[in-house]
């Protein structure tokens, strides 16, 4: 992510690219305001639907560029039953979103204002007995590429691992494509999301159940032969890399911080969550730690699997 930051605010703790984005980065000392913020992350802008033309300066129906107001870049080309989801809608949607009190910690511009993202930071709260910083991300695009997404990332702050497990009954994240109504298309999501409470006393409630149930380093084992199977026919190289995953999550089942756990199935789900938040790529691409931090919108396989394993 950090070669794609145009602007970006962070409150108080530089951002592990700061060396490489000094120059487009604000450290803030005091969580802002919405207003304060939009400034801050340089989102003070708006976009506004312009006519598009052909060679001949004939307008093409159907089709208009989304122009930035400040320095009149087209930032994407997009359908005329696109909707427009404006930067200061994005913090109005995040300051509604819960009633408990928020507080930004980091947003931003990426690719030249073609997407956008807002953190918001909730009370902390305890999970399973541990403390837990609740965040809220909102993310929207402006290149009618992508679609507004909201995410709930509690994070575990003894070992600074997010818990992002998915629930049926209460859902970790939303997304929406600019179409239709998207006023009414948000204001539903804040309804799904009421979401960032409902998620973190199911998260909690799972949590407590699961320390209190028995799971030896067999079944353990088990559940990654489960969630990481070697098929048949796979290559040596790849059942090498697959069985390296698996130890290395019973490693981290190893931690000191998870002792007060052991021999339990949330000992088991906090190391692969560790797992998952730490540990390097077995094939570092240039962009490993910009996909790390994509997955925490998109969700985590590997971690929904581990609670699928777990609950069966």
């Amino acid at each position: 992510m950090s070669h794609e930051i145009e602007t970006m605010f962070s409150v108080r703790e530089k951002p592990w690219h700061y060396e490489m984005t000094k120059d487009r980065t604000k450290i803030i000392q005091e969580a802002p305001t919405a207003k304060e913020a939009i400034i801050a992350a340089g989102l003070d802008w708006r976009i506004e639907g312009k006519p598009v033309f052909d060679e001949k300066g004939r307008a093409i129906p159907g089709y208009r560029a989304n122009e930035r107001s400040t320095d009149k870049s087209i930032l994407g080309i997009v359908g005329s039953r696109y909707s427009v989801v404006q930067n200061e809608d994005a913090f109005s949607f995040l300051d509604g979103l819960t009633k408990e009190q928020l507080r930004y910690e980091t947003a931003g511009s990426l690719r030249g204002g073609k997407q956008i993202w807002l953190l918001g930071r909730m009370p902390d709260c305890e999970i399973a007995g541990d403390k837990v910083e609740p965040y809220i991300c909102f993310t929207n695009s402006h290149d009618g590429m992508g679609s507004v997404r909201c995410c709930m990332t509690p994070v575990r702050v003894v070992c600074n691992n997010t818990l992002n497990y998915a629930f049926r009954g209460a859902p970790r994240s939303w997304a929406a494509p600019h179409r239709g109504d998207i006023g009414s298309k948000m204001r539903e999501a804040r309804e799904t999301l009421g979401l960032a409470v409902n998620y973190l006393e199911l998260l909690d409630t799972m949590a407590c159940t699961m320390a209190d149930s028995h799971m030896t380093e067999g079944e353990m084992r088990d559940a990654l032969d489960k969630m990481l199977p070697v098929d048949e026919g796979i290559g040596e190289y790849r059942k090498k890399n697959i069985e390296q995953t698996k130890e290395s999550i019973m490693v981290c089942t190893l931690a000191p911080d998870l002792v007060k756990f052991a021999n339990s199935k949330w000992q088991f789900l906090n190391a692969v969550a560790d797992y998952v938040g730490h540990s390097k790529p077995l094939r570092k691409t240039q962009y490993w730690k910009e996909n790390r931090w994509a997955s925490i919108i998109t969700g985590n396989a590997l971690m929904d699997s581990a609670l699928r394993a777990v609950a069966a």
